[in-house]
């Protein structure tokens, strides 16, 4: 008997577009029926992927470096791409950010100023551009090229290892320990962009970022080396202990958020998950501040959630960040040093990563 087609609602609940505004469905998790049944739209997708990746991609005079991931969201790129891009300012590298924008209006190319309303540049944009230049561009050839004409000594891509654009130095691939790959699926199916394999085939490290959990080291090549870190509450979560908080997240996984604040001490009496890039309302504000009143609570967001608040509500809530740290201290620096020095020893560059 011929399978039945996914209904137009499931595809609409999954979100073509990448997941903006909507949450993971929980399938994705687990393998069963509807996955199986979605299998091949799965195939498509990783059709499609593999063969836009098979273009050549522009070669940029300074090193690319990108960090991705295999899945749709949620797996830490932008907290791997602040460190690296802290750790290049730090050692007074030019090093310039470029990310398409999600939850943004701004088109084409854009220069992200760190006043700027989330609304337009989205709210990764607007935590990079806190710490070095910051460009969106949906077209990542043509931001690599802007990012050399203003004088970058790296260009740093938070997400585009899916993207053929550019020619990337060193890739690294971000996994998230709590939730791996999923069910191991291609979207629709499953969280995935496409195969591990694929995706790790053209990466030259891995971060695992918490314990792993489901098993994600297992389904990497052997030969990729994996560096782990794992993230703990910022130095905000000292003035949050013991104290009762309702926590909210619009990122793609909240229960990550609300797992902090308990790491951090605090009693957490509500827990509010919005969608990830969730845009809030004035009303919606109302009622979270209402409702924290009547528990006696903080209400404490993410640092992601934060620039999407409207300016006149961010006094109104407190904010626990969070800070990467590697197991190995020295990882990090070891691959940025890895890549630059190997562009010097080219001849491209005149100093070194000392």
């Amino acid at each position: 008997m011929a399978s039945r087609s996914p209904s137009p609602s499931v595809l609409s609940h999954l979100d073509l577009s990448r997941g903006r505004g909507h949450r993971a469905p929980a399938f994705w998790q687990r393998d069963g029926l509807l996955p199986r049944l979605l299998s091949p739209l799965s195939a498509v997708t990783a059709a499609v992927t593999a063969l836009r990746l098979k273009r050549e991609g522009w070669f940029c005079p300074v090193p690319v470096i990108c960090v991705g991931n295999a899945t749709l969201g949620g797996a830490g790129k932008t907290t791997v791409t602040l460190d690296l891009a802290r750790r290049l300012v730090a050692r007074g590298w030019g090093v310039h950010v470029l990310l398409r924008g999600y939850g943004g209006s701004a088109r084409g190319l854009h220069w992200v100023e760190p006043d700027e309303p989330a609304s337009v540049v989205g709210d990764e944009a607007l935590l990079h551009a806190a710490v070095a230049p910051t460009w969106t561009c949906a077209n990542r050839k043509h931001g690599a090229q802007a990012l050399l004409a203003a004088c970058a000594e790296v260009v740093l891509m938070d997400d585009g290892l899916q993207n053929p654009g550019v020619q990337k130095r060193f890739s690294l691939l971000v996994v998230d320990g709590t939730s791996g790959f999923g069910n191991g699926r291609v979207f629709p199916a499953g969280p995935l962009r496409e195969p591990v394999a694929a995706a790790a085939r053209r990466c030259q490290a891995a971060v695992l970022i918490g314990p792993d959990a489901t098993g994600a080291l297992a389904k990497l090549p052997p030969g990729l080396p994996v560096h782990r870190a794992r993230l703990v509450p910022g130095p905000e979560a000292a003035a949050l202990a013991g104290r009762r908080v309702l926590g909210f997240a619009g990122i793609a996984m909240p229960e990550k958020f609300f797992a902090t604040l308990a790491e951090a001490g605090a009693e957490v009496v509500a827990r509010r998950p919005f969608p990830d890039h969730h845009p809030y309302t004035p009303a919606e504000l109302d009622d979270l501040l209402a409702e924290a009143d009547r528990l006696g609570a903080v209400p404490v967001t993410t640092a992601k959630d934060a620039v999407r608040l409207p300016s006149a509500w961010r006094e109104r809530v407190q904010v626990l960040t969070v800070t990467l740290v590697w197991d190995d201290p020295d990882a990090p620096e070891g691959l940025l040093r890895t890549v630059i020095n190997t562009w010097a020893s080219e001849g491209r560059y005149r100093r070194s990563y000392a």
